[in-house]
């Protein structure tokens, strides 16, 4: 899990960040505006200053916020002019949007705010559909509005092109005053605001709602916040049934507020479409006798705290009932609570002031256990001592000058330390607790009505009992303040020159009853600062904490601050009041001095070993032998008809032999007819261990090359899931033993992933890519590796990149095991904890009938009403599961809007009948349809990955490069979830996770990427188009432009894959394609030549070795999907190679051959006439209407070279 921020803000109005990898707050940039409420995401925080305005801290990231604007021109034929600017008076607008409603010329479009710029000037859009135009993006028509192509036709009487101009959000990592030059001044002066709403519904990503509350109890709605557009347009107000004093907005539809009488309101009807909600709902406050104060809700959950400072907890809250049904008394007070990710709370202490987090808190336990300060110290600390240093930073809060008694200085500066204990024990209990009731709610919005309770309080109050008025009274004796002998804080007003050279600040109170100047004499030591508010404490109680001990906070926030229970943070155990001396001790030794104290030793252990050793060189050396065995009971899965599930004895016998290599063989004793059988399977012939996802049954498969081309793996199944986690682990173990692969895996390494996020990893051969005769694929022995990913990427220096189902990235650390192996099977350090998150989904289906129109009730010949997606399996809401117990679910049923195809606002797809091809809108045709619902689960393992934060990646790819080679720094470059293309920075083998992300600029997202081993990078975009990128070098890394290669005819793509000469791409009915023509001097090729169908994905390796996951690959029993299969018969006259090669399957999702560089022992031998084959490839020339081919490469298989090769299929 990356870092994130929690955001709080301190009494002086100052803003500190604690990240959770972090151990000391961090003063905020930009620290010369004093805040009073904040209210933090992910990616920004907002919040209130000093002076009512409402501020933006939007985050910094190598991917800049860019926003597209877009208009067309358009122009119609004539006989004299040709095509030109002269339209019919019924015609749209010469410059207009998509629709031609909307008249937009060039110059009539404007930067938003001052914090945008524009990034270049306009230019023409060269691409239509993933089909590049002619010069000069002209697409044409018949009439407007129709359907526009690229080629010019004898009734083409309209065209238009698009022009395109990028502005890019410029004011990061500072605060960004929100302009309201648009929509007029501010509503009215804002008291609260609350940001969440990012997890409605199905709610496009990066939407965010954005409440606030203004002075007069009116309730405001900010519009148009997204990625593209962090600001929002404008504000608009939302009725309430009464005065509003404070707001909370949760992640996803639960909106909470409170009102002025102490009851507290809920929002209702809040959905994608309307994300303001409809209507309000009263909700009595907790207690009878006090009315509410806070509110702070979350996903599920609500917190409050009334006016007697109780915390109070709302039961039964969900989306399908916001307002809950009871509510329960939590212990502690608390001035105010926040509720972040994971539903998880912080709250400040009324007592002392501290931030508290809720610990315990889980999915199962909403309310957690118990309160939990946090207790780190401020970067600012450390640079200030002393109750002088203590008192300017206090006055930053207030608006007058602060003067500082010069004879209150002299005798803190002499006073011993008895003397200051003497003081605080002179303080009574009681006095102390009024005073800790007295510390000033700056950010509160009952700040006026504190000011005022202490002013009516009794200043009969002398230095003896230890006390001294916050604020001094009206008429009160000035010698008193100096015989108190506590340090006081007297208001002082600006003078002139002081209010001409700054800004007038904002007062809560009034300074007319501000004390006059003090003489000169006593304002030799005087500090001034920068006020805003009237309110102070006696600095005396804070000389009794310490300024560096206790720090004193008005608000938190965690609305972006993700810590559930597997978290580990460093926020309770820094010692905050450490001493320069301790601190000088811990830095006397140098890592220098230690590194060279490690080599001493480790020199002398080396030679002392060495001695010994010489001494016992003349004995034999003892081989042990010995038979190990390990039995138990499980149950197998008959291979033979009628199949089902018998109880069988599993036994693996281990023994080490002669040459003191360890084998086995495993036994699997049954009974049929009456009759004791077994069935045996030798250590060294398995190739690969699977766990089988299974809602009832903990089921792993054993496959060998014989089973391999069966498609027909042993499978058993364990009484518990840690029984069969314990018998993988115990069989990988000894499946290394026997091949003798101990460690991590080599540089050279194939990886792989699986349909359901295993990873796992082979060991190339030197014979693997040998000519004439290659190591057939299912002979490769393949081991787990602990972790869960989607895809994984390699190169030959061992760079080792993955991307999980959440689109979160992770960097290989070297290390081996995790996940079930534990123990002697795994490393026992760079082993880290890693989670997934991914989408189950179920399908809703209908079908219309002249009666009721469209309902669950459809033909006997139709697809269950809830499937999956083939409509074959019954999936229910109820009867769904999570893929495995080891996942949990993480959120409710919801439908899912982002389905391929598109959705109408319901989230349903129409069609003729079932099954068809899905379309968004309803026709005349349409006589069923159906939704998608998604739900997300999340798996927590071990592996050996780091998280690299903060950008989701949706692809990436690694520069294939020779182990020998001696390059400094590594290519890898990244397509974001967001699709955009990102180059990594500092990636070495020192640093495989590099430093930063360099974004390279593209006109539409993308989905594909890859690099060859010259620096070649192709690209595939959303729209199925083809791009290559120019000049990408050592030198210079992020290239120059993007190149637009025309797609196979009617084809769009989805993948790509480059390697040292060659290019091979995947289109989205599963063809493979090879690019004809590259040249050094041509790199783009000329043409697309067709190999193969039924590909799911290729990777292509440094020395151009071609490896792909095939679906309906031939098998003894079916055909199989996800088969890992490898080209054979690739050399550098012949790069498409022969024929296909097939390895382990089904179920493999992934694999990356970018790692293996070795070059194949070559052997020379006379190949017999009748082997010989010849293939015809069908060629797609660009431009050309066909694209039919003779005979498909991979479509005609001899049988002479199936005996050859023993495995080759036609894939």
């Amino acid at each position: 899990m990356p870092s994130s921020l929690l955001w709080a803000v301190d009494v002086y109005g100052r803003v500190y960040t604690l990240s959770t990898a972090g151990q000391n707050w961090e003063l905020c940039k930009d620290a010369h505006l004093e805040f009073k409420r904040l209210t933090s995401v992910q990616q920004c925080c907002w919040g209130i200053a000093g002076d009512h305005q409402v501020y933006l801290y939007v985050h910094s990231s190598d991917v800049p916020i860019r926003y597209q604007e877009e208009t067309y021109e358009n122009q119609r034929w004539n006989p004299v002019d040709r095509f030109c600017e002269k339209l019919l008076p019924s015609d749209r607008w010469q410059w207009s949007d998509v629709t031609g409603l909307k008249h937009q010329p060039l110059d009539s479009f404007r930067l938003p705010s001052e914090h945008w710029e524009w990034e270049a000037d306009w230019y023409v859009d060269e691409n239509i559909d993933g089909e590049p135009t002619e010069k000069g993006g002209w697409t044409y028509a018949i009439d407007f509005p129709a359907t526009y192509t690229k080629d010019k036709k004898w009734n083409s009487c309209v065209r238009r092109r698009r022009w395109i101009r990028y502005r890019r959000y410029k004011s990061r990592d500072s605060w960004a005053k929100i302009s309201s030059q648009d929509d007029g001044p501010l509503p009215d002066p804002f008291s609260d605001i609350s940001a969440g709403g990012w997890d409605i519904t199905d709610e496009p990503r990066g939407h965010l709602s954005l409440w606030a509350v203004s002075l007069q109890g009116k309730m405001w709605y900010r519009e148009g916040i997204h990625h593209h557009n962090p600001e929002g347009s404008m504000w608009t107000e939302v009725t309430t049934p009464g005065e509003v004093v404070q707001i909370s907005c949760g992640p996803s539809d639960l909106v909470w507020a409170v009102l002025w009488e102490g009851q507290l309101l809920v929002r209702e009807g809040i959905s994608r479409e309307n994300p303001k909600g409809s209507s309000w709902v009263v909700v009595d406050s907790p207690s009878t006798e006090v009315g509410a104060i806070h509110v702070a809700v979350g996903i599920n959950v609500v917190w409050a705290v009334t006016k007697d400072r109780q915390v109070w907890f709302r039961r039964g809250v969900n989306s399908h009932n916001p307002c809950g049904t009871g509510w329960i008394g939590m212990v502690g007070e608390m001035v105010m609570l926040n509720v972040g990710l994971n539903d998880q709370v912080w709250g400040i202490s009324c007592e002392d002031r501290a931030v508290y987090i809720r610990h315990g808190v889980t999915s199962s336990e909403l309310s957690g256990k118990t309160w939990r300060a946090i207790a780190v110290a401020r970067d600012d600390d450390r640079s200030r001592s002393g109750s002088a240093n203590s008192l300017a930073s206090a006055g930053c809060f207030f608006s007058g000058e602060v003067r500082v008694q010069s004879s209150v200085m002299n005798d803190a500066e002499s006073s011993s330390e008895t003397e200051r204990s003497q003081a605080a024990q002179s303080t009574s209990p009681t006095h102390a607790d009024a005073m800790k009731r007295r510390i000033p709610k700056v950010t509160s919005d009952s700040f006026i009505s504190e000011l005022v309770s202490d002013k009516e309080r009794k200043p009969g109050r002398d230095g003896r009992d230890g006390q001294t008025p916050s604020i001094q009274e009206e008429g009160a004796p000035q010698e008193q303040a100096f015989a108190d002998q506590e340090t006081s804080v007297e208001l002082l007003p600006q003078s002139s020159s002081q209010q001409g050279a700054r800004d007038p600040k904002w007062s809560n109170v009034d300074l007319e009853e501000a004390q006059p100047p003090l003489p000169a004499a006593a304002s030799d030591t005087t500090e001034t600062s920068s006020l805003s508010s009237v309110a102070t404490y006696n600095l005396g109680m804070e000389e009794q904490y310490g300024v560096d001990e206790h720090p004193l906070w008005a608000w938190v926030s965690g609305g972006g601050c993700a810590v559930d229970s597997h978290t580990h943070l460093n926020w309770f155990n820094a010692s905050t009041g450490v001493s320069s001396s301790v601190q000088s001790m811990s830095l006397s030794i140098t890592p220098a001095q230690t590194a060279a104290w490690r080599k001493q030793i480790f020199e002398q252990l080396s030679e002392r070993s060495k001695r010994e050793m010489e001494n016992f060189k003349h004995y034999e050396q003892a081989i042990e032998q010995s038979v190990w065995v390990k039995k138990g009971n499980m149950q197998w899965w008959r291979d033979w008809k009628p199949n089902k599930w018998i109880d069988v004895r599993f036994a693996l016998e281990q023994f080490s032999g002669t040459d003191g290599n360890r084998d086995g063989i495993l036994f699997i004793y049954y009974t049929f007819n009456d009759e004791k059988k077994y069935l045996h399977a030798f250590i060294n012939e398995i190739t690969v261990l699977v766990p089988v996802l299974n809602d009832t049954k903990h089921t792993f498969a054993i496959y060998t090359p014989e089973r391999t081309k069966q498609r027909w793996p042993i499978r058993l199944t364990a009484a518990t899931e840690q029984e069969m986690h314990d018998w993988l682990a115990l069989l990988n173990l000894s499946c290394c033993d026997s091949r003798g692969i101990h460690g991590p895996p080599c540089k050279q390494a194939i990886w792989s992933t699986t349909c359901k996020g295993d990873i796992y990893v082979c060991e190339p051969p030197p014979n693997l890519e040998a000519v004439p005769y290659p190591l057939p694929c299912d002979q490769m022995f393949w081991r787990q590796i602990g972790g869960h990913l989607r895809l994984v990427e390699s190169n030959s220096v061992g760079i080792v990149w993955g991307i999980g189902y959440d689109h979160t990235a992770w960097v290989y650390t070297g290390g081996y095991g995790g996940g079930f192996s534990q123990g002697l099977g795994s490393s026992t350090d760079n082993i880290h904890t890693q989670t997934d998150v991914k989408s189950v989904y179920i399908y809703e289906n209908q079908r219309w009938n002249p009666v009721t129109g469209y309902s669950s009730r459809g033909l006997p010949t139709d697809r269950y009403m809830w499937s999956d997606v083939s409509g074959l399996q019954e999936c229910t809401k109820a009867s769904t599961k999570p893929p495995s117990p080891q996942w949990t679910w993480v959120s409710d049923w919801c439908i899912d809007y982002n389905t391929s195809g598109g959705t109408d606002r319901e989230g349903w797809q129409y069609a003729a009948d079932f099954p068809a091809t899905y379309h968004g809108y309803k026709t005349m045709k349409d006589f069923v349809r159906r939704r998608r619902w998604a739900r997300k689960c999340k798996i927590t393992t071990t592996g050996p990955w780091l998280e690299v934060p903060p950008i989701a990646l949706w692809d990436l790819t690694v520069l294939p490069c020779s182990s020998q080679s001696s390059i400094e720094e590594v290519a890898l470059w990244g397509i974001s979830n967001k699709g955009d293309v990102l180059c990594r920075i500092g990636v070495t083998q020192q640093s495989p996770a590099g430093t930063s992300w360099l974004h390279v600029g593209t006109d539409q997202p993308f989905k594909s990427i890859s690099i060859g081993g010259g620096y070649q990078v192709w690209a595939i975009a959303r729209d199925g188009s083809t791009f290559y990128r120019g000049s990408v070098s050592a030198q210079n890394p992020a290239g120059d432009s993007w190149y637009h290669i025309p797609s196979p005819p009617r084809q769009k793509l989805k993948q790509v894959s480059v390697g040292r000469t060659s290019v091979y791409v995947v289109d989205e009915n599963s063809n493979l394609w090879y690019r004809q023509g590259l040249t050094p001097s041509y790199p783009q090729g000329s043409s697309w030549e067709h190999i193969s169908n039924n590909v799911r994905r290729v990777s292509v390796g440094p020395l151009d070795q071609v490896w792909i996951i095939a679906d309906k690959v031939q098998g003894s029993h079916s055909l199989s999907c996800g088969t890992v299969c490898h080209r054979v018969g690739v050399q550098p006259m012949e790069p498409k190679g022969q024929s296909w090669d097939y390895g382990i399957g089904g179920g493999w999702e992934h694999i990356t051959i970018r790692g293996n560089s070795q070059e194949a022992p070559r052997i020379v031998m006379p190949v017999p006439a009748e082997n010989t084959l010849e293939k015809k490839g069908s060629v797609a020339e660009e431009g050309s209407e066909g694209g039919g081919r003779t005979a498909s490469i991979s479509s005609v298989l001899c049988i002479k070279e199936e005996e050859l090769n023993g495995n080759a299929v036609s894939c």
